[in-house]
């Protein structure tokens, strides 16, 4: 039966900067990469050398825990850098791509039509079995599991996150063999959560074969993660697998097209953009001819491939992260203020009501990257449970993972959550904790000892 939740608890930030509903097309840019550090837990194999001509849907390497898992070029042309850092770790794999871009073919077919095994081979042979991830971890799902769910966040509610519902309009087909190839991996739901109170599109209001649910509230109301958390919890043992809408294109493509298709929309978003808006392009492009179309305002920027909570930092010729579907440019902050502390900050943004700026609350401010202070001891201040919508206590479970206290992780809640899940605690930190590091760290843990 479909849901509606309400998330009470969780913030939203607004700022300067929001993408205009325009979709750019510009022509593709002359190098992509794909990045093993862009998946968790990776340990990536070779299967390619510098030099090597390759298509789109070749693959470049594999997972050296589970050979099945293959990461494939995002675009056919030529591998002209391997870059590795320390002890030889490849960063990324850089293609110089054609200017016409050239396929694998893959064979097309209805996913009703075929089975379990069928749909998982085709997804690991094409390579884009990297989209589908679970929790626990958040990393990319074994192929061997069975899930008990899928999930699938049709919203995004971080700060200036791109419209979906204007991206996915009239993408109906794809995203419905999508779906179809997904209800075929498990046995359970596939749950689709839509934002309640809107007109949605029709390509996620009648969507077939899957439970669709209605969610409300503040961010992180947009998150898998919590989405899962309130409708189908994730305990020790078992599995829950989770795409994002653009994924879900992806597999459709295959199935309909036969091809390893990694087009997408991004929003180019933040205060330091001339124009912000959307624009066309593939998974770890380089954003180079992006910038320079969208536009920096003077000053030094900060450029995030993904939002201001959970993105990395960038720079002006960088790539696209695989999963990211945002870029959010802000002021950097590195100039000292005078006295900021006794002004009355009617332009900062508060959660606190330090500044009377919470008299203003449907204000959009223009946040840079300044902490504000330095880290500080770590104590209960009840800031994380006003920004936490899960029935798991926040600080405990952080403190558990700094002690290393592998059971008490497990009881606390550790299977239920990523890095993001923590990202508005660390954003309301008075202490200045690392929150989504802490978190990083004992899912490693836990997933040596047990996973």
């Amino acid at each position: 039966m479909a849901k509606h939740i309400k998330i009470n608890k969780g913030l939203n930030i607004k700022l300067i900067g929001e993408a205009g509903q325009l979709i750019e097309v510009l022509p593709l840019p002359e190098t992509f990469v794909l990045k093993p550090t862009d998946f968790k837990g990776l340990v990536p194999k070779l299967l390619i050398k510098e030099g090597d001509e390759v298509l789109t849907g070749t693959p470049l390497f594999y997972d050296n825990d589970n050979e099945t898992i293959k990461f494939c070029s995002p675009v056919s042309g030529e591998v002209v850098q391997i870059l590795r850092g320390e002890k030889r770790k490849i960063l990324e794999v850089k293609i110089l791509a054609d200017k016409e871009i050239r396929f694998l073919k893959f064979d097309r077919a209805a996913p009703k039509d075929l089975t379990r095994e069928t749909i998982i081979e085709r997804l690991l042979n094409s390579g884009v079995w990297p989209f589908i991830r679970q929790r626990p971890y958040g990393i990319v799902a074994n192929p061997a599991d069975n899930p008990k769910s899928v999930f699938i966040s049709a919203f995004d509610s971080n700060p200036l996150a791109p419209d979906l519902n204007f991206i996915m309009k009239d993408q109906d087909e794809d995203f419905q063999t999508g779906l179809d190839a997904l209800q075929r991996l498990t046995e359970g739901k596939v749950h689709l959560n839509i934002k309640s109170g809107i007109d949605n599109p029709s390509v996620f209001a009648d969507a077939k074969g899957v439970e669709v649910n209605q969610i409300s509230g503040p961010h992180p109301a947009g998150n898998v993660g919590v989405q899962i958390h309130h409708i189908d919890p994730v305990n020790k043992g078992e599995v829950v697998w989770y795409v994002q809408p653009q994924d879900v294109l992806v597999i459709g493509r295959l199935f309909n097209k036969g091809k390893f298709d990694l087009s997408k929309t991004i929003a180019v978003t933040g205060s330091m953009v001339n124009a912000p808006k959307y624009y066309q392009t593939i998974a770890g492009a380089s954003i180079k001819n992006i910038m320079a179309d969208a536009g920096l305002k003077e000053g030094v920027s900060r450029i995030i491939s993904g939002n201001i909570l959970t993105g990395k930092q960038i720079d002006s010729e960088g790539y696209l992260n695989f999963y990211d579907s945002q870029i959010t440019v802000i002021p950097e902050g590195d100039e000292p203020e005078f006295i900021g502390w006794l002004k009355p900050g009617l332009d900062k943004f508060s959660v606190s009501r330090a500044f009377f700026s919470w008299l203003m609350p449907g204000k959009k401010h223009d946040l840079d990257t300044n902490m504000h202070g330095e880290e500080r001891p770590f104590v209960m201040t009840g800031q994380y449970e006003k920004v936490f919508p899960m029935d798991i206590y926040p600080v405990q479970l952080l403190k558990s993972i700094l002690v290393e206290d592998l059971e008490l992780m497990e009881k606390l809640g550790i299977y239920e959550v990523i890095e993001e899940d923590f990202a508005l605690c660390e954003f309301v930190c008075t202490s200045k904790i690392e929150s989504q590091h802490i978190v990083s760290k004992g899912l490693e843990m836990i997933r040596k000892e047990f996973g």
